[in-house]
């Protein structure tokens, strides 16, 4: 007995001790009905919003964010539109410019080329990611006459620009090379994407090799790769071997800009060690992966991870999360959330059961405001972040990192009960400075 209350007194010990190094110095929130001209979308998506959103768009959740135009702004990317491919067909593929400011508890659009604010969303916020050189090697949206499966016309101005939807491509990450072009990671096929400066797609999608002969495939395949688009269902299985929505969350560039490292959100299916997740280095130079595998190892074969971002050129953070959402100091949620954390993990150190080394960053159900800076989102002096997809990190300098979820427009309800989640950006004090480069 004695045993099981020093147990617990320690445990107490560590979550304070957490929220000891951690600390909240600003949040900004950016509604959740955000939208942007375009073109008709949501005609395939059922939600508790009224569709179809005629010529608009919802600006929606963010999958990865890179330091944007001036300081103090960023590109975010959003991810294939409203979570499925077959819901997503006219959802427009778009990297954003914002500034989040801490002043005001707001995010205002800014110009994508100046980074100078502007009254609201429009043409000159972002860009439209596109195939206009012909480099997509499967049919896209764009050359279709009605999006799959309905008698709905394809927009003329999506065929026209050869635009990507969300019935294309899912990218979850993504990263800006020093050229200025940006490098996506893809969860469909799973592909590495590489854009220009004007979101025009430069080379044909680059598939990922099964390096460590997990299963018989050669090529690492989801069930949504497109290879696989016209096969039936008990065909399409035997030529996959990773599970929907598990392909590139996470994408990190090294600070010399030489390497790329992609890491897949799940196991692959023939992998016995269902914890283990892989991570891929790509060389910039060769535009080929070099081989070069390292593993990550999850706290739960159930969770998953958001991210993966450079703090130096061995160490990097991880987004963990599990699948719950909720704050856990409101009884109205049944179930939720419970792990959400950033871990730092080396390269350059590999334990002995082969996982590169990891250490907890910050824990994010478990941060402290002594200013209140979480207004109702704080209880006792302690801050939550408790969405179910946390999905964007970037450290702004050795103490202080941005930290984005992904409201997955309109169905996540982490903060308040029955109402859909907004887009915070929130940034993160350290007591402890990173090695950063």
């Amino acid at each position: 007995m004695l045993r099981f209350f020093f147990a617990l007194a320690l445990i107490s010990l560590l979550i304070g001790s957490q929220s000891k190094v951690t600390e909240l110095t600003g949040r900004a929130i950016l509604l959740a009905d955000t939208f942007a001209p375009g073109y008709t979308s949501g005609q395939f998506k059922k939600t508790n919003r009224t569709t179809p959103f005629v010529n608009t768009q919802p600006v929606q959740g963010f999958s990865a964010v890179e330091f944007g135009p001036k300081p103090g702004t960023f590109y975010v990317i959003s991810d294939n539109g409203f979570g499925a491919k077959t819901n997503s067909w006219d959802y427009i593929l778009r990297v954003y410019a914002v500034e989040p400011d801490f002043s005001t508890g707001k995010v205002y659009p800014v110009d994508f080329q100046t980074g100078e604010r502007i009254a609201w969303f429009s043409r000159r916020s972002f860009i439209e990611l596109n195939d206009r050189n012909l480099q997509a090697n499967f049919s896209i949206i764009a050359e279709q006459i009605n999006y799959p499966g309905s008698n709905i016309a394809v927009s003329p101005l999506i065929k026209a620009n050869r635009l990507l939807t969300g019935g294309d491509f899912d990218p979850e990450s993504f990263r800006r090379n020093s050229d200025g072009t940006f490098w996506v990671g893809d969860e469909f096929g799973p592909f590495l994407l590489h854009f220009g400066q004007a979101g025009e797609l430069l080379e044909p999608p680059i598939p990922l090799p099964n390096f460590l002969r997990i299963g018989q495939l050669d090529i690492v395949r989801s069930p949504d790769n497109p290879d696989l688009a016209s096969l039936e269902d008990d065909k399409r299985t035997t030529l996959i071997n990773l599970g929907g929505s598990k392909g590139f969350e996470g994408l990190a560039i090294n600070p010399s800009r030489t390497k790329l490292y992609a890491m897949l959100e799940g196991a692959l299916k023939d992998d016995t060690q269902k914890d283990r997740l892989l991570i891929h280095e790509f060389d910039l130079a060769s535009q080929k992966y070099t081989g070069q595998v390292f593993a990550y190892q999850l706290e739960n074969p159930s969770y998953a991870i958001g991210e993966m971002t450079a703090i130096n050129e061995s160490e990097y953070i991880v987004i963990e999360r599990d699948n719950n959402q909720g704050d856990p100091n409101n009884p109205a949620f049944e179930s939720p959330a419970t792990f959400k954390r950033l871990y730092k993990i080396n390269l350059e150190k590999v334990n002995k059961a082969g996982f590169v080394e990891k250490e907890l960053l910050v824990d994010l159900l478990n941060i402290s405001d002594p200013k209140s800076i979480g207004t109702n989102a704080t209880k006792n002096g302690v801050f939550t972040f408790p969405f179910v997809t946390i999905e964007s990190v970037l450290p702004l300098n050795a103490k202080m990192l941005l930290v984005i979820n992904d409201n997955n427009y309109a169905d996540s309800i982490g903060r308040i009960p029955k109402q859909p989640d907004h887009n915070e950006f929130i940034q993160i004090s350290l007591k402890q400075p990173l090695s950063f480069d």
